[in-house]
This record gives structure tokens, sequence and C-alpha cells, in this order.
């Protein structure tokens, strides 16, 4: 195709084809018989050129410049055409260079559907922008890069203008869009005015951005509101300067505000709320010359009906709080930044201080109010600490884990509760939840509550994720060592209604061997099931973690485990688990990490289950999972049956034994009183058993004597033999004490044996027990040795009567 450009000298117009950046040169162009890859036509020149290719805006973009001089002539103010006409379809820049004196100003008046100014690298939707230069002596300073369709309606600046219009190769716009007007000189850079109209949001930078607004300037927006609508400012990136004179600032002029012009730091929170119509204006300082620094800012007007509620305010008592914050925020927060073009939801604390972030502070007393017309875009965080210095004044104190109500009865949902407890080394923290308890939430066994608990243990080296627990479980209390960081998480609306029922109670503790310990007390016939911390990671090497399961006695536990082994390799140390009754004398079982863990198995008492880490090789992680089921204890048919045989075998026993009793009577020697070294007069936790002392009660008295005793010095054989000696009771004429003497401790007993490392035995009780008793001898072993009878009548020995009737007594 040909094409030919007639340029008036009048017009001053210049237009410049030539290649795109970066492309090679696949195009030629072809004029007045010359081929060639750039063409320059200036003012009053004609020409006729066509391209060597058929698609030519793949290879060049033109530029068509216009100089308008305000200072030495006529300006001409109305609007700007799109000069000259028969252009090639190119991409193409038009520029209007207009040139003016600093006295007087100059106005770009856009119409509609107006100009949105957007951030630097930012493309327009349909790739047509305009970019506006304010020219002051030689300093050029950006005022901004805007696409159509927004709210900027006027642009006034002090000086010269160089404005670009960039349209693309297939555009069909035929009109440049703005006009350019005279006015009096504003005395500042630039005046930029945006028209809003009904709800909007928009965003503004200042001049030069993201570089540096000039030094010492001012600059000044003015936002068009209706009187029905209320307008908020929110700063979202801004810088400062370093300031040698005077203070950057920006200034509020509010119609009917008493106290015009408002001033703000930018560091401020920006007045919300405004009703109608407002300017807003920076103001730039003289500037460290060595370090000057940057002044730039880029800030959103949003415009919104007022609400229905907008008197309506919330009061938020936290006077009687410690150590708590609570921040109400848009959904999301902080992770997620909202889009610009999103409703804005915004909290008050007063009705000109509102944003989309309120954070509250324990020890005072608030009255909120909402500007947003769907409250449930807002959600609550708050956090509370609770620490424990010295134990002794902390640890009868029992600390209610649950969320003010003050929190409860705001209009917002509630996001998450944390509380972070901290304690010294020696003192520990236990959870509990008395009535509810804690159910882990596993794969099998998942959280269906409207709320949970998240907790993690951690120090300054660890950081351990002891699990999520929800309301309704197994788990009583879990104890453990370091500082805890708890959080409730709620999900849906459900939380209100449950949050009346909370229970869960905190309370400093002496210091546990294990990192975390839990008690566990399954509920009838459920199937519980528990699993290590810092699931799916695996638990920290050398770290220990044990459960305490609870058995009714007339339930039987069944316990097993998810999987056949421990699935780890151990690069240092050995993994154990160990499975234990409390019971005395229960074997313990262990395994190791290189060993088949144990087979489903039955416990009729509570039990521990520990399990140790190691320092597992890379790429293997120890986590391991179990499950307690309960059930009502079987009476098997052949343990009555047993039971009844061994009753009636103990019955036979008995009358055998008194059978034998009475027929040795008739027989029997003369009855001897020995010492019984092997009788331990002293009964556990019976201290104190007589109510009076010796000198007052028959203890040193024997229960029985027999008359062979007394006159056994008499009993001689009529071959002349004597009987051995016997001893005689003599009632006894001296001082009486309050303790019965007591046998020699057993660690002087000649007949025991002690290792080097035994330990020294206690010291005997001080007991009001008697320690006199009666042995029984056969015939015919008077001729053996006393020292001995111990011994070897072992099965024979009677017991004292003393100690029959105390037994007797403990049973009654």
């Amino acid at each position: 195709a040909s094409y030919t450009v007639s340029l008036r000298a009048a017009d001053n117009i210049t237009v410049t084809i030539k290649l795109r950046p970066g492309i090679s040169r696949g195009c030629q162009i072809r004029a007045k018989n010359v081929i060639r890859s750039e063409l320059k036509m200036k003012p009053g020149e004609n020409l006729t050129f066509t391209f060597t290719c058929s698609t030519p805006e793949k290879y060049f973009i033109m530029e068509i410049q216009k100089n308008i001089d305000c200072v030495l002539g006529p300006c001409p103010f109305g609007d700007v055409h799109l000069y000259p006409s028969g252009l090639p379809h190119l991409n193409r820049t038009f520029i209007w260079d207009v040139k003016a004196s600093t006295k007087a100003g100059l106005e770009l008046q856009f119409s509609t559907p107006w100009l949105r100014q957007i951030e630097p690298g930012e493309k327009c939707p349909d790739f047509v922008s305009y970019n506006i230069n304010s020219c002051i002596d030689k300093a050029t300073v950006n005022i901004g890069t805007f696409c159509r369709n927004g709210s900027v309606s006027r642009v006034k600046l002090l000086g010269g203008v160089v404005m670009s219009l960039h349209l693309p190769w297939d555009s069909p716009l035929a009109t440049s869009g703005f006009s350019i007007a005279n006015r009096a000189s504003i005395k500042r850079l630039c005046i930029i005015e945006s028209i809003l109209k009904g709800e909007s949001s928009i965003t503004l930078m200042s001049p030069n951005y993201p570089l540096g607004f000039p030094e010492d300037e001012l600059m000044t927006w003015q936002f068009v509101v209706p009187s029905n609508m209320r307008a908020s400012v929110f700063f979202h990136n801004y810088s400062l300067s370093n300031c040698e004179r005077k203070e950057e600032r920006v200034e509020y002029y509010i119609p009917g505000s008493p106290s015009n012009p408002e001033v703000f730091k930018l560091s401020d929170s920006q007045p919300a709320n405004i009703a109608g119509s407002f300017n807003l204006s920076l103001q730039g300082c003289d500037q460290d010359a060595q370090n000057p620094g940057i002044l730039r800012l880029l800030f959103q007007v949003i415009v919104q009906h007022p609400q229905v509620d907008e008197n309506v305010t919330h009061l938020v008592d936290l006077s009687k709080e410690r150590n708590m914050t609570v921040t109400i925020h848009f959904e999301g927060w902080p992770s997620r930044i909202p889009l610009m073009s999103e409703p804005m939801c915004l909290i008050c604390k007063d009705p000109r201080t509102c944003d989309r972030v309120l954070t509250l502070v324990s020890g005072a007393v608030y009255k909120i109010s909402f500007l947003c017309k769907d409250l449930s875009r807002l959600r609550i965080t708050a956090e509370k600490g609770i620490s424990c210095v010295d134990l002794w004044r902390c640890q009868r104190k029992i600390y209610s884990l649950s969320v003010p109500n003050v929190i409860t009865q705001l209009p917002v949902q509630l996001h998450k509760f944390i509380w972070r407890l901290s304690a010294p080394d020696l003192v520990n923290i236990e959870i509990t939840s008395p009535s509810l308890k804690l159910q882990q939430h596993v794969p099998e066994q998942r959280c269906n509550t409207s709320y949970s608990y998240s907790i993690v243990s951690a120090t300054p080296e660890m950081e351990l994720n002891v699990g999520v627990f929800c309301p309704g479980g197994s788990i009583e209390k879990i104890q453990m060592r370091n500082n805890i960081t708890i959080s409730l998480k709620t999900f849906g609306k459900g939380f209100l209604n449950e949050s009346s029922h909370q229970d869960l109670k905190m309370s400093f503790v002496p210091h546990i061997k294990d990192e975390c310990t839990f008690t566990v007390s399954p509920e009838p016939k459920a199937k519980v099931y528990l699993q290590t911390p810092n699931w799916p990671y695996g638990l920290p090497p050398y770290v220990s973690i044990s459960w305490y399961v609870i058995v009714p006695s007339k339930q039987v536990a069944r316990l097993g485990f998810s999987k056949d082994r421990m699935g780890i390799v151990c690069e240092t140390g050995r993994a154990y688990l160990n499975v234990k009754e409390e019971m005395l004398g229960a074997e313990e079982t262990v395994r190791r990490e290189d060993e088949m863990l144990p087979q489903p198995r039955n416990m009729y008492h509570d039990f521990w289950v520990n399990i140790s880490n190691c320092k597992p090789v890379d790429r293997t992680q120890l986590t391991l999972q179990f499950w307690v089921t309960l059930a009502d204890k079987q009476i098997d048919l052949g343990v009555i049956l047993a039971v009844v045989a061994g009753a009636g075998v103990l019955m036979a026993i008995g009358l055998t034994v008194c059978c034998v009793k009475k027929k040795k009577k008739k027989s029997q020697n003369p009855m001897v009183g020995v010492y019984n070294t092997d009788v331990n007069t002293q009964v556990p936790g019976k201290k104190g058993f007589f109510t009076k002392g010796r000198k007052n009660n028959e203890s040193h008295v024997y229960a029985v004597i027999d008359e062979a005793m007394v006159y056994g010095h008499l009993l001689k054989e009529s071959n002349g033999l004597v009987a051995p000696e016997v001893d005689v009771y003599r009632p006894f004429d001296g001082p009486v004490g309050s303790l019965p003497p007591s046998p020699p401790p057993l660690s002087f007993r000649k007949d025991i044996k002690h290792s080097s490392d035994t330990e020294e035995p206690l010291p005997l009780m001080d007991t009001d027990h008697d320690t006199y008793t009666f042995a029984h001898q056969k015939s015919g072993q008077l001729e053996e040795d006393n020292g001995d009878t111990t011994e070897k009548s072992n099965g024979d020995m009677g017991m004292s009567l003393l100690e029959n009737n105390e037994q007797d007594g403990l049973v009654e």
C-alpha cells in the first residue's frame, strides 16, 4: 500500500517512522525510489512512501510531535486533534510539547470516561495510555501515566507540559480525548482533580513515583465527592527524604472542619469517613545535599455509602485484661493483601480514625464502629501472654484458656485466639480439659467441631508441633516442657454457640523428664487413635514422649500399633518403644527401632507407652500411631471352676491342719519361748497401732503360756537324764518404757549377704508393736541347735499371736 502524508508548516508537526527497538531489518521503507529503515518528515513537507513488507506494524513505530509555544505566540486552546490524517497503521505516539510561562498555568481537561493513574510498568487493558510531564525551566517532572476509564478529570500544571498519547496500531481512536486551557498561576507543581461518583476506589501516586518528589515542592489532589458519600484515605507505600529545613507532611482541607488545614505526618493514620469533597496536599522540604533521600507516596481513596449502623458503637472493655491484643482485620490478613478494587471494610475507633486493620491493646476501653456493608469479610485475631517466673507463686493457680466474652459479643467472627505460655527451665506447663477432654486430629479420627487447638512447644533450638486437638475426646491432660503456643482456630459460625462450653485449663507444674506426657482416659467401647507429635515430619532427635492410659477396674484395654516397625534407621543412639502396666511386678515390653513392634494385646491395668527417638539417618523420620479400645472384662467359666476347686482344696488343707494340731497337742514336748529373728514385727503404714502406751497395755505379756514351760525344770526322765533348759517366765519389776525391744536391723543379720552397692536399710519405724513371739517346735527337735531353728523348720514356724490379732484387726 502507498501512503501520502502532507504536513502544513503552520501546524509545526514532525513525523518520524523508525524501527522498533530490538527488531531486525526484515522490512524497509521505499520513498522517492530510495530504500531506507527510517523516515522523518518535517513541517511543510509532502511525501509518498510504501513498505517492502505486508505487515509493517511488526517492524516500525511512529512518533508525531507538535510543538506549541505559548510564550512567544498565542496558544491554540481548545480540543486537541490527531493530525495529520492518512498515516499508516503503526504503533504510534502523539506528543504535544507546550511551552508556557511559570507565571501562568495550563489545564488539561479530559473528556469522559476520564483517566486512571497506573504504576510504572503497568499496562492499560486497551493499550491506550497518556503520559504527562511538567516542564519548569529546564527541569522535567513526570506527573504520571494514565489509562482511560477512571476518575481523573483535570490536571493543572505550572509552566509548560509535555503530553503524550500512546495508541496501538489497530486502535480505532480518532480523537485525543482532552483539551488545553489557560489558567492563572496555581503556585504549586500541579493540581490533579478526581471526580468520584458512587462507591469507588482510586489509587494515586506522587510525581516521579517511584523516584523522589521534587525538593521543597507542593502539589494538591482535589477530590469531588457527593455530600451523601463517605471517603477514606489510606497510605500504602511511602518514604521520606532527609530534611535540613521544614518537615514533609500532608495537609487536608475538609469543608466544615474547624481546624483547616488538618496537618498529618505521612506515618500517621490518615482521615477516614470524610463526608463530601476535600483536598489533600503533599509538601516537601529542603533536603540534605549530601544525602537527600527520597520522598514518595502511593495512596488510595475509597468512597462508600454511609452504613445503616454508622452511628452504632460497640464497647470493647479490655481494662481488666493483661498482656492481650485484639486485632480486627480483613479476611486473609496478613498473608493476603486485598486488591484495591475490592470493596473496603473499615473499622473505626473514632468517627475519623478508621482502617482496614485495627489493633486494640489490654488495659483500655474502646468504642468501635464499622464502615462496612458485609461484616462477614472481617475477622478477629487475639493474642494473650501468660508467664511464670517463680513456681512457688504460680503453681497453685489455674488459668482458664477460654475466649473472653468481650470478643465473642462483637458482630465479627473470631478467626484465631493465641495463648503464648512461657515458663523458666525447671517449670513445665500442664493443659487439662476436665469435662470435654481432647481428641487428637488424625486421618482415622478427624475433628468435626467448630474449633480446634493447635499446640506447639518451642525453644530457641527446636520446635515441636504437639498436634491439633478438638473437644470431645479421651485426652484429659497434656504436660509439656519449654514455652508453649496454643492457637484456637474457628471454623464457621458455630463457635458462637459452643464458646460457652470451653473448659481448657492451664497450670504450671514441676519439671517432667519427657518432652511431652499425655494422660488418656478412653471412653467405653470407643477406639482412640494417638500419634507422635510433629506428624508427619517425625520426632526431633533424642525426644521422648509418653502416654499414660487409664483402664477402669471392670474393663480391659486393647492396645495395637498401626504398623509393624518404627521405620527408621538410627545414625546415633537407639530408638525405643516401652510398654508397661502400672502394677507390681509387671513385665515391661521393650522394642528397638530394628525390631518388630508388639502385636495387639490386652492390658488389664493402667499402662504406659513411651517412645524415645535416636538421631535418624537422612530421609528417615520416626512417626508412630497406635490405638486403644476398651471392653468389659469377661469372666471365664474355667476360671470360676478353678476358683471353686481352689477353695475346696484350701478347706481340706484347713481341716487337715486342725486335726494335726489336736493330735500334736496330746504328745508335744514342753513349749519353749524362742526369739524368732525372721518375724517382721513392723506393719507398714500402721504407725501407732496401739492407742495406749506400753505401761498402760499388756502387749509385753505372753498371750499363751503352757504350764510345761513354768515347771519344765522339774521334768526328769526315769533314766536320770535332765531335759534341756527352758526359759522360765518371771515377772519384771523394773521400769517399763514406751517401746518394746526391737529385733536387730537387717544389715546386722549374719544370714543375709549384702552387695557392696546395697543402700543402707531405712531406720526402723517408731511403733508400739510387741516384738515377743512364740515358735512351736516339733517333738524330737529339742536336741538340735536353737540357732538353726529358723532355717530348718521354716514351714513349721508359728505366727505371732499378736501378729494374728493385728491382721484380724486390719481385715475388720
